[in-house]
């Protein structure tokens, strides 16, 4: 089956009207799984990736177009080596058992964030999966690695500023499109809809550009234990919500504050 073939296996439940074009997650609470189990955080890590798993499945079969999810920030390379080593060996993990089905499913992988601080063997498996995933159109599957918010906009005005001095783009006529192509999300819609597990009410450095308009939604539930019926929840409580972006009038998911210039 080739990847634009298997477009058109979405199985939307009825409940679903509209799903969010783009939905973003922070996945919170490993650590604090494994901890009330009295269990060593990576297993907590572990059982996280199998809510990845039923988390991308069910985001494929209900039409999310593009699924962000916060894997690994630039912050988190202050934890123990050994957290951190179990966490590549996980990636890793990951991408081998997931890569034929991202394929058979038409999903394409990519990452976003700073990559210089991979392990060698972490990177190359990266980008052979985005290599083998690049012809996936049914869904884009983004994994924040090793990123910041603030990092990423200060990366995007230093490629601005290269741009300038080379004469390739006049300074004083930067519009936040313009500004969108220097992003690591550059060609990606920006979020409808962030969900955060674990009761934390922050965004901890994530998308700070990206998310000047998503709609946020808090679960209590520590990751590991996010399944299918909290992603229900989240985006019943989404459809049931009424985006203006700062406009007057109903505007919907999909249009991302771009129809409130127009009103």
């Amino acid at each position: 089956m080739s990847p634009t073939a298997d477009r058109t296996t979405e199985e939307r439940p009825p409940w679903l009207l509209k799903p969010p074009v783009h939905l973003a997650i922070i996945m919170d609470g490993n650590g604090r799984w494994a901890k009330k189990r009295l269990l060593p955080r990576v297993a907590g890590h572990r059982q996280g990736a199998q809510a990845v798993r039923k988390t991308v499945s069910a985001c494929r079969a209900w039409g999310v177009r593009y699924l962000t999810l916060y894997a690994f920030s630039w912050e988190n390379w202050k934890r123990s080596r050994p957290e951190v080593d179990a966490l590549m060996a996980l990636l890793e993990d990951y991408l081998d058992g997931e890569e034929s089905l991202m394929k058979e499913k038409a999903i394409r992988f990519r990452t976003i964030g700073n990559r210089s601080r991979l392990p060698l063997s972490v990177l190359k498996r990266i980008e052979a999966v985005e290599e083998s995933t690049r012809a996936g159109e049914a869904m884009d599957l983004i994994l924040a690695l090793s990123y910041s918010g603030r990092e990423e906009i200060l990366a995007a005005v230093r490629r601005f500023g290269e741009d300038v001095r080379a004469g390739r783009v006049p300074p004083d006529r930067l519009s936040e499109e313009d500004f969108d192509r220097y992003l690591d999300t550059a060609g990606t819609p920006p979020p409808d809809l962030l969900i955060r597990t674990s009761g934390e009410h922050r965004i901890s450095n994530f998308l700070l550009w990206q998310i000047a308009y998503t709609e946020l939604y808090f679960d209590p539930v520590l990751w590991p234990d996010f399944g299918e019926e909290n992603l229900k929840r989240a985006l019943m409580d989404y459809q049931e919500r009424q985006r203006r972006f700062g406009a007057e009038g109903d505007i919907h998911s999909g249009d991302h504050g771009r129809e409130a210039e127009k009103v």
